[in-house]
């Protein structure tokens, strides 16, 4: 029997507006949603996936947007003339959404047990003691470990993935026709991503619900869709059966989504943008095993830029009121080299001790014992002068663009400070001229020197941190989880402007990371992290082709392999 449509959109279009202008943001988009079938929708930010879903919901924000045209019909009611009360009768209950943030989703005052109970309290007629028992029975069907200590605990006492399964727990809650899943497993580690879409299955086989699954990963949505939609720029460029769109992309943005993420089979030299595919201008060389090898021969002939010796860090954690500290070791006996101009790839699932080892270096967190030597010399207990020399030398780019940017400063002041208290330059208008230099050696017009950081995408914010970066001539850069949270084809132009930066200014990289695909585009030598110990370090081909270790084996198993 063939499954009935559960929704259909038709010719939809929504526009944003202010007392000035209007502008048409999605345009007369089609597509249905049968019953139980998993529909993805992929691209790039700011091509109307979430926008799109929004309206499913009644969500579009008042005031600044309309639904221009078009019909949005679900379970044979036409949304687009629903009121907010009517809205709110099938909101949560029979459509219901995962948020991409359930940090900034979940209410921090409430305890997670509370915020599911909520949701069954207005859409159900359960008693108190049904309900309690209810939650604890999502808890478990979400696999969250010892359910009643969830239920009792804030937001902030769980980690990311367990947040994550929270929102899940307060979505399935009603037993909705349809769940939309918005990027629900941006920003979380390989592993903790595999687990989630591996629930997300189990969930929708069970109940038989429909899902509309949003992403820009498009690896990601080739394990887990039956069908595939692509936006780009509030229109479906291209729409079918996953497995016949992936194999026969026909619109050159679906093939650079598909060819811009970095493979785990081969090295390219340079990763393919949308630009690229756009024009028909790809470079498909590859960077040669014999390459590699006579690279690493010069590499590893030099004496080391930093050492790390046997290095901790130690953390006192409460338990409870009257108990004493207890120890925590973050970093424990790690010990490695990293030498001029190598790439040296850090990786591990949250809470390994990745970032804490990071900041030791950085000076920024000092580690408890052990030391780091950097150019043969101690840094371990450096006076505030030397420290400061230090900093000169050794920098970071962060994860979030946007918060270590002063909103108040332009971007031209951005990279001009730290280059002033460096003493880099002989006056302020010679180190304008080199900020502009930089500007464009990143890849950001000139004239952007007196904007300020809101008036930039995602992808234009990275390069401007990476701008202020390498104003300061650094020699070593610890890259601290600085694309993951980038789209794919952005982050192809960021990796290939750090590779590029690299054989310029001869840089030096620490290049943290939860993406294992990333890593092994970028790295010449690998680190495996796990509990604060290091579990695996070699080459990073040789050890994606053949781990050792059970632990490096899960990591590289968990990477979607769909495409």
């Amino acid at each position: 029997m063939l499954n009935k449509n559960l929704l259909g959109v038709k010719n939809l279009s929504i526009s944003f507006f202010n007392e000035k202008t209007e502008n048409q943001i999605i345009k007369s988009i089609s597509y249905e949603i049968k019953s139980n079938e998993i529909i993805a929708v992929v691209g790039e930010s700011g091509s109307g996936k979430s926008i799109s879903s929004l309206a499913l919901m009644g969500l579009l924000p008042k005031g600044i947007s309309k639904i221009t045209s078009g019909s949005i019909v679900f379970n044979n009611l036409n949304l687009t003339e629903f009121s907010e009360k009517e809205f709110q009768t099938i909101r949560g209950k029979d459509i219901a959404m995962i948020f991409q943030e359930p940090m900034s989703s979940l209410n921090p005052s409430m305890r997670c047990g509370k915020q599911v109970e909520e949701i069954l309290k207005q859409h159900s007629n359960l008693s108190k003691s049904e309900i309690n028992a209810e939650v604890l029975n999502l808890f478990e069907k979400v696999k969250l470990p010892n359910p009643n200590r969830i239920a009792k605990a804030y937001p902030h006492e769980i980690s990311g993935g367990q947040k994550q399964r929270v929102m899940i727990a307060m979505a399935i809650a009603c037993k909705p026709k349809l769940l939309i899943a918005d990027e629900p497993t941006t920003a979380l580690d390989v592993t903790v991503q595999k687990d989630i879409l591996e629930l997300l299955k189990e969930i929708q086989k069970e109940t038989k619900m429909s899902v509309l699954f949003i992403s820009h990963d498009l690896s990601l949505v080739s394990e887990l869709a039956d069908k595939v939609m692509v936006m780009y720029k509030g229109e479906i460029v291209e729409q079918g059966s996953t497995k016949s769109t992936f194999n026969n992309a026909k619109h050159n943005y679906t093939k650079a989504l598909i060819g811009a993420r970095p493979s785990t089979e081969f090295r390219l030299k340079q990763l393919p943008t949308i630009s690229d595919f756009m024009s028909n201008t790809i470079n498909k060389a590859i960077v040669s095993d014999s390459n590699r090898k006579e690279n690493h021969k010069e590499l590893y002939n030099q004496e080391p830029l930093l050492e790390v010796i046997d290095l901790e860090k130690t953390y006192l954690s409460r338990t409870g009121w009257f108990s004493k500290d207890e120890p925590f070791k973050a970093v424990d006996g790690v010990s490695f080299k990293i030498y001029p101009g190598e790439t040296v790839g850090l990786v591990g699932e949250s809470g390994c001790g990745k970032s804490t080892l990071g900041n030791a270096i950085l000076q920024l967190d000092k580690a408890t014992s052990g030391s780091i030597k950097y150019k043969g010399n101690s840094i371990t207990n450096l006076k505030q002068n030397e420290l400061r020399e230090l900093r000169k030398d050794i920098q970071i780019i962060f994860q979030d663009p946007f918060a270590s940017l002063n909103p108040r400063l332009t971007i031209g002041n951005a990279i001009l400070e730290p280059m002033k208290v460096h003493n880099i330059g002989n006056s302020d208008d010679e180190r304008k001229e080199k900020v502009l230099t930089i500007l464009d050696k990143v890849g950001l017009n000139t004239s952007y020197y007196d904007r300020y950081p809101h008036e930039f995408s995602g992808g234009q914010r990275q390069r401007i941190g990476i701008a202020r970066t390498i104003a300061l001539e650094p020699q070593l850069i610890v890259c601290d989880e600085s694309v993951s949270a980038l789209d794919i084809s952005v982050q192809a132009q960021v990796l290939n402007l750090l590779n590029s930066l690299k054989e310029q200014f001869s840089f030096t990289y620490l290049f943290i990371s939860h993406d294992l695909a990333v890593v092994k585009y970028m790295a010449d030598q690998l680190i495996v992290m796990n509990k604060g110990k290091i579990e695996e370090i070699g080459d990073a081909d040789k050890i994606y082709e053949s781990p050792e270790r059970e632990y490096t084996k899960k990591l590289i198993h968990a990477i979607p392999k769909g495409l």
